[in-house]
């Protein structure tokens, strides 16, 4: 007769919650996909990529990871860098640890000084040295850690290439210790909080950053004007506005013809038919709204949320 488990053998469930912080471009979206397993995050080269929290979701067993992926810590110049910022700021109050990436070499910046102190009187943390496949041989990156070490602040310090994922299973057992005991927060086949909305969204800004001159982009938002599944087909109309500062640059983003929003258009709706699983009727409308960044009502009708 097979034997029955009973209450007190089942594994006992836990979450983490984890704040994922650094300056830009330092590799945290990737980090975050990487782990995820999934695409939650848009990943382009160029800074300020992310500009909200965004949440990705890990379950392995009894023990759910939630990261909370932040937008990179810089000195604000309008804004919306302020909120950025702030967002940066107020994640690692609100979570059992934190993960801070480095970049392998080079000088810290000012808000990276900033970020350590405030670490400091806060929660634990570990601090994560990213793109060490980049480094060509181990001088930098000792020093790079030793550096980190002798401030005192995280409990570990670990190496990594979210690229390549070098190290980045590893992080996971780390994370594991700060564990809470309780329920699970999410679906345990959940990967994201984010609605589908919110994601399609930050798919087609991903391509306007990967196509547009370096001008353009960060004066753009997109949000989803309609989102309706047609019930006689395998089909979901979607309807997006693509807000920019300036005319010159709601020509730029048209392009002649017409040829750049098509481009733009295209590769996002193949991404979202990959996420959404189904066929994507994709209608992308350019307004100008000028000084948008810089203004508290049209940071809070287009979706950026004060933390």
């Amino acid at each position: 007769m097979p034997r029955t488990q009973n209450k007190k053998e089942q594994p006992e469930t836990s979450s983490v919650f984890v704040a994922l912080v650094g300056r830009p471009n330092v590799g945290k979206s990737s980090l975050t996909n990487t782990l995820v397993g999934e695409k939650v995050a848009i990943v382009t080269k160029k800074p300020q990529t992310t500009r909200s929290r965004i949440t990705g979701v890990i379950t392995k067993g009894p023990v759910q990871y939630v990261l909370m992926d932040t937008p990179g810590i810089h000195t604000p110049r309008n804004k919306l860098d302020a909120r950025m910022t702030q967002t940066a700021a107020a994640s690692v109050k609100d979570v059992d640890v934190t993960l801070m990436l480095f970049e392998p070499s080079g000088e810290m910046t000012e808000s990276e000084t900033t970020m350590i102190e405030a670490l400091r009187k806060s929660g634990p943390a570990i601090a994560v040295i990213n793109k060490v496949d980049l480094l060509r041989g181990f001088e930098e990156l000792e020093a790079r850690k030793q550096q980190i070490e002798a401030m005192g602040v995280f409990d570990a310090v670990r190496t990594i290439s979210a690229k390549d994922g070098t190290g980045c299973e590893e992080l996971l057992e780390d994370l594991r210790r700060y564990a809470t005991p309780g329920p699970h927060y999410f679906d345990d086949d959940a990967f994201t909080d984010m609605p589908e909305k919110e994601l399609v969204a930050e798919l087609i800004r991903e391509k306007l950053l990967l196509f547009m001159r370096d001008e353009v982009p960060h004066g753009v938002a997109v949000t989803v004007e309609s989102f309706k599944e047609r019930p006689d087909k395998d089909l979901i109309d979607i309807s997006v506005e693509i807000c920019c500062e300036r005319k010159s640059h709601k020509g730029m983003i048209i392009g002649k013809g017409g040829q750049m929003l098509k481009k733009i258009a295209s590769a996002a709706r193949t991404d979202c038919e990959e996420l959404l699983g189904t066929h994507i009727n994709l209608q992308c409308w350019v307004k100008v709204r000028e000084g948008w960044r810089d203004s508290e009502r049209l940071l809070d009708d287009l979706g950026f949320a004060k933390p």
